[in-house]
């Protein structure tokens, strides 16, 4: 190769090779390889983020008054998640309104509650969802009387107890009489007891009758009233016209003899109202969480009674509140997630966590890394071809009128594209593209020279 060949870098030229020329520019290679671990970077947190945090380890649920059916559940609920590492925190309430209100209002920091359904709150409920029905409520009223009453507008005029404020027992009580024509202040007394305290009131016959269901009540004086002297349990006779005009309603046919074969209780076919308890949630409760809650559910209300059949309870049937977007898949999966599945549920948690910044690190940055050498020489590559453009910029304006002031101009132009290039770290794999340039800036800087106006 001569030494003419405006493509071969002299002898002097390399010998004048700045030492850190030779070597890798690392600044080239950080602004290569930054916008790769940013987005990365980026992407863990956006994972991280949107993934949600840990499980918290322990959550708070609105139950019922002592004693009752709803306490029973909650508890029930409370040994399942403590098999899985989950505490379960449980207030007692007045009942399924009571359970509403604290979920809707922010300072009393409920994370679930059972609730009957349709009852309405005056709170904000647009961050409340549904994990699904749980069990069948019935509504039982009880009352004493000579001979049997076919319709509720027979206990007008007399004292009913029909549960305290904040019980879901009142709430449907209140609208199922209010469908009668019997509303409070008429010449009907209404009082708030509820439970054993009803229980006592009629059979010492303070009270006319008593509405009792499971969120107020507990199973024992459920059962005694059915055996309590004197004492019928009415028969919804009108169920089916019931369950037109409430919507939320469900009519159960329960089978002669069911309560007591014995006894044969009650004697009779008898049909009940009952609507149905939805788990409530906030929309943002940890979708780990949720799997768990929807297990416990299967595992308390899966199996078969005189009031359902076996693997009916939980379902994702609701009627005030939208589902929650994980319990939907998990009832259609009728599994948990794979982790939870196979692993204990905070060593799960933690394995889905991993996961989830694996991901973006997986699809960004080990292809980043991948092409880094690529974009790396393109860099380097980049910016010698930028220098021609300018070179050739130079070459065009030469040719035009060339006056003393406007060649030295260009000679300076040209000198800057020079010194650019010396005073730029380059590596060594690009030395070659680095002194073919100077060769050719150069080759500018004589025909400029031997340019005569």
């Amino acid at each position: 190769m001569s030494s003419s060949d405006p493509k071969a870098p002299s002898r002097r030229s390399l010998r004048n090779l700045p030492l850190r020329v030779m070597r890798i520019s690392w600044w080239d290679l950080a602004q290569t390889l930054g916008p790769i671990l940013i987005l990365g970077t980026l992407g863990v947190w956006l994972a991280l983020h949107f993934g949600g945090p840990a499980p918290p380890h322990s959550i708070t649920l609105a139950g019922g008054m002592k004693g009752s059916n709803f306490a029973t559940v909650a508890g029930r609920y409370q040994r399942f998640l403590k098999r899985n590492g989950v505490e379960l925190k449980i207030l007692e309430t007045e009942g399924s309104l009571d359970n509403l209100n604290r979920l809707t209002t922010p300072h009393m920091r409920v994370d679930i509650a059972l609730v009957q359904a349709g009852l309405t709150e005056r709170n904000d409920t647009s961050d409340i969802e549904s994990l699904g029905s749980m069990f069948f409520q019935p509504l039982l009223i009880f009352y004493r009387s000579a001979k049997s009453i076919v319709r509720l507008s027979e206990l007008e005029g007399g004292r009913i107890a029909i549960g305290p404020e904040g019980s879901g027992t009142r709430a449907l009580a209140l609208a199922l009489l209010k469908a009668n024509e019997i509303e409070p202040g008429g010449r009907t007394q209404l009082t708030s007891d509820e439970g054993e305290a009803a229980r006592k009131a009629l059979l010492n016959r303070q009270v006319e009758a008593i509405f009792l269901t499971g969120d107020s009540a507990s199973g024992t004086t459920i059962r005694e009233m059915l055996h309590a002297e004197g004492v019928r349990l009415f028969d919804f006779r009108q169920a089916d016209a019931y369950v037109r005009r409430f919507p939320y309603l469900n009519r159960l046919t329960v089978p002669a003899g069911a309560f007591d074969l014995g006894e044969d209780l009650p004697p009779t076919d008898l049909s009940l109202l009952a609507p149905t308890v939805e788990l409530l949630a906030h929309a943002d409760l940890h979708p780990a969480l949720v799997d768990l809650l929807v297990e416990a559910a299967q595992e308390t209300h899966g199996r078969a009674s005189i009031l359902q059949a076996a693997g009916q309870f939980p379902t994702p049937a609701t009627h005030d509140y939208p589902i929650n977007t994980e319990a939907a898949r998990y009832y259609k999966s009728g599994d948990r997630s794979f982790a939870y599945r196979y692993l204990p549920f905070w060593l799960a948690s933690l394995f889905n966590r991993v996961v989830v910044v694996l991901v973006p690190i997986v699809v960004l940055v080990i292809p980043g890394l991948r092409f880094l050498p690529q974009l790396y020489r393109w860099r380097i590559s980049s910016r010698v071809h930028r220098r021609y453009g300018e070179l050739m910029a130079v070459e065009r304006e030469a040719l035009g009128p060339l006056t003393p002031e406007r060649r030295a101009a260009l000679g300076e132009r040209l000198d800057d594209i020079e010194r650019s290039v010396i005073s730029r770290r380059m590596p060594g794999s690009h030395a070659e593209q680095v002194y073919v340039l100077r060769e050719h800036i150069r080759f500018v800087r004589e025909n400029l020279a031997r340019r005569v106006e």
